[in-house]
């Protein structure tokens, strides 16, 4: 499925304001959505590290499952990026379209 945003647009001499729905093409998805793969990788390894050291200087148990939750939680925290970078992408291309 297509990712579409829509953006407000004035209408010069209308009270009016005129919504532009943009869309990405498969190509811009599939390279945005590569690039916050990577992305969401690198940060759930470094979430994992610091859910390791929080529970080290905290003295909490040190189970696996711990860690693991504690990283989850974290990188949740963390990684909602692939949406925010489809909507920068279609904000681009919504201002390259229609500058004033």
């Amino acid at each position: 499925m297509t990712f579409s945003k829509q953006f407000p647009k004035n209408v010069e001499g209308s009270n009016y304001t005129r919504w532009i729905e943009v869309y990405l093409d498969e190509a811009e998805e599939r390279d945005i959505e590569n690039k916050a793969r990577e992305e969401n990788v690198q940060l759930m390894k470094e979430c994992i590290k610091d859910a390791k050291r929080m529970i080290k200087e905290e003295f909490l148990n040190e189970e696996q499952s711990d860690i693991v939750k504690f990283a989850i939680a974290l990188f949740e925290k963390r990684a909602s990026h692939t949406v925010h970078f489809k909507e920068t992408k279609a904000k681009e291309k919504f201002d390259q379209s229609y500058k004033k």
